[in-house]
């Protein structure tokens, strides 16, 4: 990657972080030190990422759970490697049963938002077959964390009180009384700075190391599980645990500008940056913040937006059409419909939203970008009494249309927002990178490599820049700092402007980058309580 390293046009902002044996970037300072005590015990990349993810349930619970899906791209042995750890519909996720419960549309709260938790099994899988330290070794950070307590950082402590003050008012059903017991036992939300233990989830994940998560899918967790999901009308049996399955998956790839962008396959949403990139390689940019490259930009982001809606879904139950998705051929006939004005997309015919980002690097060349979450905040609000176990809601990603190819069923997996992504040039690795946040996921992706590949900036100054963000129709929101000679030429285009404050809505990202000389760059969030810890 060719930047400038000395040069830092966003002065107030920090700086980018130097590494040579190892390092560690994500939203939370105490679970990239959890990473980095993991490789300094012998562990690799592999296990620093497991460590860290396992820390991060911990100190970020608004964000992500033991009951979390979570995908990782890895560079191990000279090449890319893709895992899906994403959880499948219970059995009894049936068109028919959502219809008998009255439901219109997909919840994303309570017992019908989950689906089976596949974090975990994860962890174990890919601690098994590339790292070099054993499960237990690698949770006990998270463990000592929720056992011993930590000081809440001020970003978690105000999606944890945001979030607690509505909860108070939607989940009044008594299922979501163990929530209230776990996350606000004192009746309130932990502020900043507060020491907050949960000896539950501590025992939890000792449980799930000791037993290479054997004890979550069949052993004392499941049926702890299985017997709250029986006494409160839930859906999920002992069949559903015993049969997840992360799966080994082959990365997608377009070449922008000399670099290979790589993201994994559908059901996630990674096809969407790859769409994107395709469309807007066909433009030449000159500047960053002029309106024409950030027309161009929402342009792209929505068509492809439009199409992994129509599109993506479990390849094992529709058709998705990679291959045309992805052709230079598509992309040319979408570019085409971009012209000065702002349009209202539609799904083309290519024929034939609560998360935490992680990456990691070790001295021997291993290179993790992985992503976890419960999509929205605290997921579905069910957790598991005396576990600390909180549930995802990602069946809000299925639909209630059977006509459509996401259309819930039994064993099947939802469109996933969640999105690693890889950066490779040349058949070598440059390095992971990741924007959490929900839809905004694959528009920060864009934003942040554009900023790097086409206008030189450094990793922070690509994460530091003012974001836009799509919503819908010709709505985009814009971050402060933003110009303002762009956002209103933009709106004299067609597109409708929010200035929105909140720094929350616009992504949280990391990423790590391997030089030329063969050191560490490492560059995370001012939008989070992020950091990067180097070795």
């Amino acid at each position: 990657m060719k930047f400038d390293p000395w040069y830092n046009p966003f002065p107030s902002q920090r700086n980018v972080i130097y590494g040579s044996r190892g390092m560690v970037a994500t939203s939370h300072p105490l679970a990239a030190q959890a990473g980095l005590e993991v490789l300094k015990k012998g562990g690799n990349a592999i296990d620093a990422a497991i460590a860290t993810a396992a820390a991060l349930t911990v100190v970020e619970p608004t964000s992500n759970g033991i009951g979390s899906d979570n995908f990782a791209i890895i560079w191990k042995d000279g090449r890319l490697h893709g895992i899906n750890g994403s959880g499948r519909a219970p059995l009894a996720f049936k068109l028919k049963e959502f219809q008998r419960r009255g439901f219109t549309s997909m919840p994303d709260k309570g017992w019908a938002s989950a689906t089976v938790p596949a974090a975990p099994k994860t962890w174990a899988v890919l601690s098994e077959s590339m790292g070099r330290l054993s499960l237990a070794e690698d949770l006990a950070p998270a463990v000592s964390l929720a056992e011993e307590g930590h000081a809440v950082a001020p970003t978690v402590a105000f999606f944890w009180n945001r979030n607690f003050q509505n909860y108070k008012k939607i989940m009044t059903d008594p299922v979501f009384k163990p929530w209230f017991d776990t996350f606000a036992p004192n009746g309130r939300a932990p502020r900043p700075g507060e020491l907050w233990k949960n000896p539950d989830q501590a025992r939890t994940l000792r449980l799930i190391g000791e037993t290479n998560a054997k004890a979550f899918y069949e052993g004392e967790l499941a049926e702890k599980i299985l017997k709250y999901s029986m006494t409160t009308d839930g859906f999920l049996c002992a069949k559903d645990l015993a049969t997840v399955d992360p799966e080994w998956v082959e990365p997608l790839s377009v070449n922008y500008r000399g670099y290979d962008v790589w993201e994994l396959p559908p059901n996630g949403q990674g096809i969407t940056v790859l769409m994107a990139l395709n469309i807007l390689k066909g433009f030449e940019f000159t500047h960053r913040d002029a309106p024409e490259t950030f027309h161009r930009q929402i342009e792209a982001i929505k068509l492809a937006f439009v199409d992994a809606a129509r599109y993506v879904a479990d390849p094992r139950f529709a058709n998705v059409p990679v291959r045309e998705m992805l052709s230079d051929e598509y992309a040319a006939v979408r570019r085409a419909l971009i012209g000065d004005q702002a349009i209202l997309p539609e799904p083309g015919k290519p024929e034939a939203s609560g998360t935490v980002y992680l990456c990691t690097a070790d001295g021997e060349g291993n290179m993790v970008s992985f992503i976890q979450s419960n999509y929205k905040q605290f997921g579905s609000g069910i957790v598991i009494p005396g576990t600390g176990i909180s549930l995802n809601c990602r069946a809000a990603g299925f639909s209630l249309d059977p006509e459509h190819p996401n259309v819930v069923e039994p064993g099947k997996r939802p469109y996933i927002t969640i999105i690693p992504g890889f950066l490779t040039k040349g058949g070598e690795p440059v390095g992971p990178f990741g924007v959490m946040g929900g839809y905004m996921q694959p528009q920060g992706h864009v934003q942040v490599l554009m900023n790097m590949i086409d206008f030189g900036f450094n990793p922070q100054q690509a994460f530091d820049a003012p974001r836009w963000q799509w919503t819908g129709k010709k709505t985009i929101e814009i971050e402060p700092g933003f110009p303002p000679a762009a956002y209103q030429r933009l709106a004299r285009m067609g597109h409708d402007i929010k200035c929105d404050a909140d720094s929350g809505t616009f992504g949280r990202g990391e990423m790590i980058l391997r030089t030329e000389d063969g050191t560490l760059v490492g560059a995370t969030e001012p939008r989070a309580d992020g950091c990067v810890a180097a070795w």
